[in-house]
């Protein structure tokens, strides 16, 4: 931002001469949200636009893509949200989601939903977009009033101690205009990098999958595999099940007494972002363990979940303890990483088994009549090292979009900061 420069005076409290600082209750109206919509409430079609609070988590406007609806029996004349409307997330399960906003930016009447806090902007002092531009620097003013321990949230007395700077009218539809602009091309570059890390994903699942069900030789003779979406295998290959090379652990169903010191590794579906899990951050004693009648996974497992989120698949490299969203594997037939290859691919298969309620969920006997392909043992090898070296190859540019995604992130927030709050001019850009 080194081709912008500075406004040529500003006041000791760091903003332009000619800006005014301004408390948020001084030019927008703060109203509370209070209707708690559950997610078997929510619409495909409707009245009114649900603002359901885990909808508007990470969204940074509410636009004609935002599909969620209530009828009227929701409706509440103090929770309607008009065009122009900010809202604040204000309860968070960490402290940097802490305040996120996102504006609305649709024609149709919108009703707020729970753990949310409403900004309608008084025209006479702000615009609606300029007010949503500042609320993403003031966001972070608000997370020193977090409160609680797991959960953070802060109160409409907090945001009432927040005061921001204030451009004149005209200046304000200069600078709406510019980020505009600005952070769409922006945006354009952040949705470019997801598409790749999309396609990167789904090319790492197909060169999975056809290792797994067709080997590495494409001139081998095929046959039948009898699964119809394991299709053809090599002639030579066994199709069998993974009882029978494996041995399935269930966890106990009561939740011991966790702590953050010392004890066994508590592992959740949070640990298995890695294929390999090491540690946790949460344990489990020795004498909390034997009170619930937790049983100890030892090291050599591969955890899958039982309960939606298939796909996944961890090896433990340390003796843990799972809750009740994981099962697990333990090879003994088989090879370790061969199987959590097919473990790998075999999502449509748990969604194909599972019984649904809210969550599909898959039980002991699902997991234990897996459909695996049974290659010789050197060849499982030849194909999980085969596999290990693509995947890493997929995941390395995949790791680089990641980061890229990050940076244009923060390129985002450094110029909104940049130029709400008047460290740069940008009147004859």
């Amino acid at each position: 931002m080194s081709k912008y420069k500075p406004y040529p005076k500003y006041k000791e409290s760091g903003v332009p001469e000619h800006w005014e600082n301004h408390r948020i209750d001084w030019i927008s109206t703060i109203i509370r949200g209070n209707t708690g919509f559950k997610k078997d409430e929510l619409l495909d079609d409707g009245e009114y636009v649900a603002l359901q609070y885990g909808k508007t988590y990470k969204v940074d406007e509410v636009n004609e893509t935002f599909k969620f609806y209530v009828n009227s029996e929701f409706y509440k004349f103090s929770q309607v949200v008009h065009c122009g409307d900010t809202i604040l997330i204000s309860t968070s399960e960490t402290v940097e989601d802490l305040g996120h906003s996102c504006f609305y930016n649709r024609s149709d009447l919108g009703l707020i939903g729970g753990e949310q806090i409403l900004l309608k902007p008084n025209p006479k002092f702000v615009f609606e977009k300029y007010l949503y531009y500042a609320s993403k620097v003031f966001s972070n003013n608000l997370k020193k009033y977090a409160t609680g321990s797991k959960v953070f949230r802060f109160n409409i007395d907090h945001l009432k101690n927040i005061f921001i700077s204030i451009a004149p009218l005209q200046e304000q539809k200069n600078i709406i205009f510019f980020l505009d602009q600005k952070i769409q091309k922006i945006d354009t570059l952040i949705e470019k990098q997801q598409t790749l890390i999309k396609l990167l994903k789904e090319k790492r699942q197909a060169v999975i999958s056809h290792a797994v069900t067709k080997g590495l030789d494409d001139a081998v003779e095929m046959k039948d595999s009898g699964v119809a979406w394991l299709g053809d295998v090599p002639e030579h290959w066994i199709v069998s099940v993974a009882k029978f090379v494996s041995k399935i652990f269930v966890p106990q169903r009561n939740k011991p007494e966790l702590n953050d010191i010392e004890g066994i590794y508590w592992v959740t579906m949070e640990n298995m972002k890695e294929d390999y899990i090491h540690s946790s951050k949460t344990f489990v004693s020795k004498t909390a363990a034997s009170k619930s009648g937790s049983r100890v996974l030892k090291k050599g497992a591969i955890l899958a979940s039982c309960v939606g989120n298939f796909g996944v698949a961890s090896i433990n490299k340390v003796d843990i303890i799972i809750n009740q969203q994981l099962q697990a594997f333990i090879p003994n037939k088989i090879n370790i990483e061969y199987l959590r290859y097919m473990v790998l691919i075999s999502k449509n298969y748990f969604e194909m088994i599972g019984t649904a309620s809210t969550l599909i969920y898959v039980n002991k006997e699902g997991f234990e009549n897996l459909p695996i392909t049974l290659p010789p043992l050197k060849e499982q090898k030849n194909i999980a090292q085969y596999l290990d070296q693509k995947t890493k190859q997929i995941d390395t540019l995949i790791s680089k979009s990641t980061q890229a995604i990050e940076l244009l992130k923060e390129r985002r927030t450094a110029l909104i900061s940049a130029v709400v709050t008047g460290k740069i001019d940008i009147q004859n850009t």
